[in-house]
């Protein structure tokens, strides 16, 4: 007979799958690589987006939307790629990702909230509400940059 799942072995097996999150890359190196690849999909995502709202290239609802969603998605990786070790190497982040980790991290959540309010905006269709949505998630990666990008 199985027995159930107590708190203490939930929380056990939660700590292993944060203990292993944590630690899935093996050096420096690859955490940097991973959050540059993340950062380069993004800004994919941001200039096609960015584009067409600028009219330089046909506004398409449905393309704009998959952006949106995939921006959405794409903006909660790349933070945990920030790791302890990861602050010197072949990167562009400054030494205040680590010294002010705290504002760092509000900065890397909003992002991602203004990404997700971005392709719940997309939805609608409505091309205002669509690049109010834009601007303020434009203005996450803008202020992040500013303190914490070389």
């Amino acid at each position: 007979m199985k027995k159930p799942l107590t708190l203490l072995g939930l929380l056990v097996g939660l700590s292993f799958n944060s203990q292993a999150a944590s630690t899935m890359f093996e050096n420096s190196k690859d955490a940097i690589e991973y959050r540059k690849a993340s950062f380069q999909l993004i800004r994919y995502q941001i200039g096609d987006m960015g584009d067409m709202l600028k009219g330089k290239i046909p506004f398409d609802t449905k393309r704009f939307s998959e952006r949106a969603h995939n921006a959405a998605q794409l903006s909660k990786m790349p933070w945990e790629a920030f790791t302890p070790d990861s602050n010197k190497g072949d990167t562009s982040a400054l030494p205040a990702v680590w010294s002010d980790r705290a504002t760092f991290d509000k900065k890397a959540a909003d992002f991602a909230k203004y990404a997700e309010a971005l392709a719940v905006a997309s939805e609608s269709g409505d091309k205002k509400v669509i690049a109010k949505a834009f601007r303020n998630w434009a203005k996450g990666c803008k202020d992040c940059h500013k303190s914490f990008k070389d």
